[in-house]
């Protein structure tokens, strides 16, 4: 049974800093390509990080690049998301998805395995 288990979120002012992690279980980590995506109230999923299966190819969406940082320990089966200088408009729930293969898209269908989620508040 493939799992997907998030972390990291919580309250955290304008300015600040979170690091999400997302530890799996049940499948070959390093054989995956790995996402995070996130979701605000009212709104569609969307995309926000992604990293290829041996880690050297990251994506980023627009809105998070040079604040946020994707990065996996395929020793640890985890994913990390660190998250810096973080805006009210970051408030959403995080999730993280496994996407066994190669490639690291950007789009949610392309992804077989997802997290419950974690939820990020900024306030301003």
């Amino acid at each position: 049974q493939v799992q997907l288990v998030e972390s990291g979120g919580g309250l955290v002012q304008a300015g600040g800093s979170l690091r999400l992690s997302c530890v799996t279980s049940g499948l070959t980590f390093s054989g995956s390509g790995m996402g995070w995506f996130r979701q605000a109230p009212g709104k569609e999923r969307e995309f926000v990080a992604a990293i290829s299966r041996s880690g050297p190819s990251t994506l980023y969406a627009d809105s998070v690049k040079d604040r946020f940082t994707i990065s996996r320990d395929n020793a640890k089966n985890t994913v990390y998301l660190q998250m810096n200088s973080l805006k009210p408009e970051d408030t959403a729930v995080y999730y993280c998805a496994a996407r066994q293969g190669a490639g690291a898209p950007t789009l949610p269908f392309l992804y077989g395995y997802w997290g419950q989620g974690t939820r990020v508040t900024v306030s301003s």
